[in-house]
């Protein structure tokens, strides 16, 4: 027998999308009886959803502790970390860019086996415990190989966390409620890129030679020791599905969770839609041009944000000492911290995206021509705050893209970490779009940063049209077949 061709596959994740959706919804959704009526059902459901919130809480925390797991061998290069491992030329670079390698490989195999196991709870804290581990290895190794070992292996466990934090995420909250929940997630980056070099200077200040270390590696033993210690925790906070959650959830409630995703896509979230397993979801995936169209914008979008790993530098071209240069690097993160929760939770109240992904990205292209077209000190500044804020387009971006791709879990699991694994290769791109010889200016690194948002934005107004047009046609089906209005894409 001969294997379906790739069309027919499309066209077949299309239905699921779509037609399969509305066939079911009137099928799928009953009145709020067994709930004891709408009022009753209200005061339930907000009683869920801030339980709901207290356990995801703690994904934050995580998020932060990622991140700084991560970058914390740049902090530890002020304190000896080359000398002391004796690396040369390229060798600390490639420290940093192998990372990446474990990061982009283990996405996708890493969000289908946590859809398969349906056990978030133990997953990722796991994953956590085994980075937190690696981390600490760092800090006692003593060559280039052991370093380089110890940072993609790094690579590989933490991507375990940001697609399966974000899929989680999309198992339990509606469409208008993801994108503020995925931007409160996102604050840990956020968070971290405005106070981790702090928190990394008290260490190196204040452990030099403590037991006969050197303080970069007390940097790598503190900081895994709390990701250790924080896993432990999770493993009795985290949520898992709602299929498979019943201790901390009553019978009622775990139904109230399972219906409210059939009534915000149309269609359950297992039973329904997972009659072709895990393969059959990774196929439906790859196949769906959707996908790759998201995980080009977002890569782009990841360029023109490569900025961050360079704050501090930039910061440094206001012409302060070092200590002023660091505490100048938090005010521009917390604004973009406010100004992604407010950008989130409009566009989930709305029901809109794409304008609330374009308006920061143009903001962050106008700080990129302030900072092209002068040196003066407070101007360069009050771009920073520009830059900055641009992020908010990127979390409502990702919120987006679980939105788009609502169902099967398994196409959806491996969608979220294709696109992100994806968008990975934007970091590595990024790396070197801030040559110090392009310095103090950087004119050729802003100008570049103004081309990948410029083409983010019109990628994703494509996208828009696109769902729009699949708006349009769910509608004038139901109208012809006399339906009341189901499921519809936000744009």
């Amino acid at each position: 027998m001969s294997p379906k061709p790739a069309a027919s596959i499309r066209s077949k994740a299309e239905d699921i999308d779509l037609e399969d959706v509305m066939s079911k919804e009137a099928q799928m959704y009953d009145g709020d009886e067994e709930f004891g009526g709408p009022e009753a059902r209200k005061q339930l459901e907000r009683k869920l959803v801030r339980k709901l919130d207290l356990r995801m809480s703690i994904l934050i925390i995580i998020y932060i502790l990622n991140y700084i797991d991560r970058n914390n061998a740049s902090a530890a290069r002020l304190r000896g970390f080359e000398t002391d491992l004796h690396l040369q030329g390229q060798q600390f670079a490639t420290l940093l860019s192998i990372l990446y390698v474990g990061y982009i490989l283990m996405q996708i195999p890493s969000n289908m086996l946590l859809n398969y196991t349906g056990r978030p709870s133990i997953y990722l804290p796991c994953c956590m415990i085994v980075w937190g581990t690696i981390s600490c290895l760092t800090g006692v190794t003593t060559g280039f190989v052991g370093a380089l070992l110890t940072r993609f292996f790094l690579g590989f466990v933490e991507a375990a966390f940001f697609p399966g934090a974000l899929f989680l995420l999309s198992k339990w909250y509606t469409r208008k409620e993801l994108g503020v929940r995925t931007a409160l997630l996102s604050c840990g980056s956020l968070i971290s890129n405005a106070f981790g070099s702090l928190i990394a200077s008290g260490i190196l200040d204040g452990m030099e030679w403590k037991l006969g270390h050197a303080a970069w590696r007390w940097l790598f033993f503190i900081e895994g020791a709390l990701t250790i210690l924080a896993a432990v925790s999770a493993i009795f906070i985290l949520p898992d599905f709602p299929a498979t959650s019943s201790k901390w959830l009553s019978d009622l409630e775990v139904r109230l969770a399972e219906k409210r995703m059939v009534e915000d896509a149309g269609v359950g979230d297992e039973s329904e839609t997972e009659s072709g397993g895990q393969v059959h979801g990774l196929l439906m995936a790859i196949t769906d041009w959707k996908v790759w169209w998201l995980a080009l914008a977002l890569t782009s979008m990841v360029v023109s944000l490569s900025f961050n790993a360079y704050f501090p530098t930039l910061s440094a071209t206001l012409g302060y000492n070092r200590t002023v240069t660091l505490l100048l690097c938090a005010p521009p993160w917390a604004f973009s911290t406010l100004v992604a929760f407010a950008v989130t939770r409009h566009s989930d109240k709305v029901g809109e995206r794409f304008y609330h992904i374009a308006a920061p990205l143009l903001f962050g292209i106008i700080g990129f021509v302030i900072a092209i077209s002068t040196m003066n000190t407070a101007a360069r500044y009050v771009s920073l705050f520009l830059m900055a804020q641009s992020y908010a387009g990127f979390i409502t971006f990702l919120a987006w893209v679980s939105n788009s791709i609502p169902r099967p879990p398994s196409k959806r699991a491996v969608a979220l970490a294709l696109i992100n694994a994806f968008s990975q290769l934007g970091n590595v791109a990024g790396s070197y779009v801030w040559p110090t010889g392009w310095g103090p200016s950087y004119k050729n690194s802003y100008a570049i940063c103004i081309a990948t948002n410029g083409l983010t934005i019109v990628m994703c107004y494509v996208f828009k049209k696109h769902l729009d047009s699949l708006n349009k046609k769910a509608e004038a089906k139901e109208q012809a077949e006399g339906r009341p209005k189901g499921f519809r894409y936000l744009s």
